[in-house]
């Protein structure tokens, strides 16, 4: 018996006219009627929400408007395939017809991601940038074993050096180098004692009581994955009906402000006597640092969330048709 797949909605009388066709030709070409309501779900109701009544039978789709002939031969025509690919034989059309038939644990798992996908990556991305905030707390309360388990825990993922990352509970928030030229804010080598080229120290340094504890991440990355974040939310009360921004915006604004910074920084630093006459030693601000990791976050998720929950409704379309199926069936 074949299934018939339709989708609709409440007092739709188009709908209810298909459904009486349908019934009509039950004796004729024997099939299992299944009901999707478009409204059970956005990605539907996005797909079908203006063209309903929607039949599927097979391979084969009607769109209304469509008479009860319309009907009547494209059941036939599905019908036929079916006895057609039985008769052949056909193992990957039965081992279709077999996975159509079960509800797996796969399919509950995959329906529940598709589902609640954005909400799990927003905790993490929580999770990840508050982390670094918790380690300075953890350390202003005397709790130094978590709070090194953190830093530690982080140290493969950031750079963390001292004169680019925020200090909590401390007289400054920064403690930029003398080269970045940040006036009213004393430097990192002044306030520490720690020579500024000795990066394994700036690394290791993680505060004192005078001037506070530094976070466990830089101040580009916690702006980047902050911005990530800001982004999830936003597309998140959106009802995640936000357009991708286009690849040549996100070059523009997203990778190529920190590409400038990050490269341009590395590179003077360096100090490559070929390039000092066009690229002077610099060191970027932390005002740089937070604008141009913010940009790359916010755009990247821009990019990127969009096209994911352009997969998960796909995803969602077909386990909704499927579990229709299968619950029809039983």
């Amino acid at each position: 018996m074949i299934n018939v797949t339709l989708y609709t909605r409440e007092d739709c009388h188009l709908c209810e006219q298909v459904v009486a066709d349908l019934e009509s030709l039950q004796e004729k070409i024997p099939h299992r009627l299944v009901l999707v309501d478009v409204d059970s779900d956005p990605a539907l109701y996005d797909k079908y929400g203006q063209v309903i009544p929607v039949v599927e039978v097979g391979p084969y789709r009607l769109t209304a408007p469509f008479s009860r002939q319309d009907l009547m031969m494209t059941l036939g025509a599905a019908s036929d395939r079916r006895t057609h690919l039985e008769h052949i034989d056909d193992k990957a059309y039965q081992e279709r017809v077999q996975r159509g038939r079960t509800i797996t644990g796969t399919d509950r798992f995959s329906d529940w991601i598709s589902r609640h996908y954005l909400a799990v990556i927003n905790f993490f991305l929580l999770l990840y940038v508050g982390l670094p905030f918790l380690a300075p707390a953890l350390m202003k309360v005397g709790a130094t074993a978590p709070a090194n388990v953190i830093y530690r825990v982080y140290s493969p993922l950031c750079h963390q050096l001292g004169f680019r990352s925020w200090f909590l509970f401390g007289e400054q928030p920064v403690y930029p180098r003398v080269a970045a030229g940040v006036e009213g804010y004393e430097t990192f080598g002044r306030a520490t004692g720690i020579d500024e080229e000795d990066l394994w120290a700036a690394r290791a340094f993680t505060g004192n009581e005078i001037l506070g504890y530094k976070t466990a991440l830089c101040q580009r990355d916690v702006a980047l994955y902050g911005a990530m974040l800001l982004f999830g939310l936003i597309f998140a009360l959106t009802g995640r009906r936000i357009r991708p921004l286009h690849w040549a915006l996100w070059i523009l604004i997203g990778i190529g402000p920190i590409g400038l910074d990050g490269f341009s920084q590395l590179i003077s630093q360096m100090r490559i006597p070929a390039l000092l006459s066009i690229l002077p030693y610099r060191e970027s601000t932390p005002f740089l640092r937070t604008l141009t990791g913010f940009l790359f976050g916010f755009s990247t998720a821009w990019f990127g969330f969009p096209y994911v929950e352009e997969s998960m409704r796909e995803t969602r379309q077909f386990l909704i048709k499927k579990f229709a199926v299968v619950n029809a069936a039983e």
